[in-house]
């Protein structure tokens, strides 16, 4: 659980914190008056109410040599906190406080969805610092479930429910959720979830960023829901820079950080899928409710199977299911081999979350769909996998 402790003694101030973390992170928050800048880390850090602290947040009405004075002391003595002032950014500044420790710098009028994405991203270096540390008791995360959403042929809506799943599981763990977008030359993971990329996968796989993971999660985007996004390259002709040994060691190094790590792949079986599929321990199958989707799943199931490259955990998803189109679930099944475990119905809400850049899983929308997503969701959830007492596969039906 993050620990956020506040020194200030501007109410206003806590109040924007408090909007910041309440809802979307997991963590509570202890406020301690400014004058606590001064004192020793050690004493400093056992005022905290005697959970870990993960982030130091410093007001904009504290002392800042003070501050700084405090973020080196706690660099040098408790490595794993993290430090963030709030003070309006210079050159001289942002250089003082790389020297000191310092995390990251709050803009004074940053409001709530700003301070939060600053804070999630203290937390993530907080909890790799203890990990590289070897302090189990304080991140007791292991490698996460990689979950590759795939279809052999485009247009069933991979990104969809990639992105719906993601949004989904970010409800289950808070600050635990990044969607890489695999599709590296026409994906769309950043228009689906609204996003506008300070850096994407080009970035990613080349330089600090593949050696640090620190550096690394610097290069994520986050939205709205709290998902973290690694995004697709700028142009088409990026695609090509991309190896797919660097895929398998982007995608080894978000397990190691993240709870879930959601693939949104290119249609086909091609050689960055097939690298991914080694990191993956679950694929999520997506299926049109035609003859030409059902044939293409059929002949990659074969390809793959010939390869040893299935993963363990199989997921099948009936995308656009209407009983009206001439074949049943019964049907698909027959051909596939496999059964149905969710069948998401045509909804009009499905394509005007597209347009809007809001995941339905995100939106207030109930219908048809949004139950087919939820109980997709559910399958990743091993608490409400055991609480419901349910095989994992079920007769799915298409009303």
């Amino acid at each position: 659980m993050s620990r956020f402790l506040v020194l200030t003694d501007d109410l206003g101030f806590e109040a924007t914190v408090r909007a910041a973390v309440g809802g979307a992170m997991v963590g509570s928050i202890h406020r301690l008056a400014g004058a606590a800048v001064r004192l020793p880390p050690a004493e400093l850090l056992t005022r905290s109410g005697g959970e870990p602290t993960d982030v130091v947040l410093v007001g904009p009405d504290v002392d800042r040599e003070a501050a700084l004075w405090l973020s080196t002391a706690l660099d040098l003595q408790h490595p794993d906190v993290s430090v963030v002032i709030t003070a309006v950014s210079d050159p001289d500044l942002v250089l003082r406080a790389m020297r000191a420790g310092v995390r990251d710098i709050a803009d004074p009028k940053a409001d709530p969805a700003q301070l939060r994405v600053l804070l999630e991203r203290s937390c993530l270096t907080a909890e790799g610092r203890r990990r590289q540390q070897g302090d189990p008791s304080r991140s007791d995360r292991g490698r996460g479930r990689v979950i590759s959403i795939m279809s052999p042929k485009g247009g069933v809506g991979k990104t969809t429910i990639a992105t719906n799943l993601a949004v989904g599981l970010a409800k289950i763990a808070p600050m635990g959720v990044v969607i890489v977008d695999l599709d590296l030359q026409f994906g769309d993971v950043a228009s689906a979830l609204h996003l506008d990329p300070e850096h994407t996968i080009t970035d990613a796989v080349f330089g600090a960023a593949a050696q640090d993971s620190m550096v690394l999660k610097a290069y994520l985007s986050v939205d709205e829901s709290g998902v973290y996004a690694l995004c697709g390259p700028r142009t088409p002709a990026d695609a090509d820079l991309i190896g797919p040994g660097q895929i398998a060691a982007l995608v080894a190094q978000l397990a190691a950080e993240f709870r879930y790590v959601v693939l949104d792949t290119s249609p086909g079986l091609g050689e960055h899928l097939l690298a991914a599929l080694e990191q993956t321990t679950d694929a999520v199958w997506v299926c049109g409710m035609d003859v030409p989707s059902v044939r293409g799943m059929n002949k990659a199931l074969s390809v793959l199977g010939e390869l040893q490259l299935i993963p363990q955990g199989r997921h099948v998803v009936l995308n656009f299911a209407d009983r009206r189109s001439g074949l049943s679930i019964q049907d698909i099944e027959s051909s596939i081999g496999f059964p149905v475990d969710a069948a998401i119905p045509w909804s009009r809400a499905v394509p005007l979350s597209t347009n809007k850049g809001v995941p339905l899983l995100a939106d207030r929308v109930r219908d048809g769909a949004t139950r087919g997503l939820e109980k997709l969701v559910r399958r990743f959830d091993d608490d409400s996998s055991k609480a419901s007492g349910r095989g994992l596969h079920r007769r799915e039906v298409v009303s």
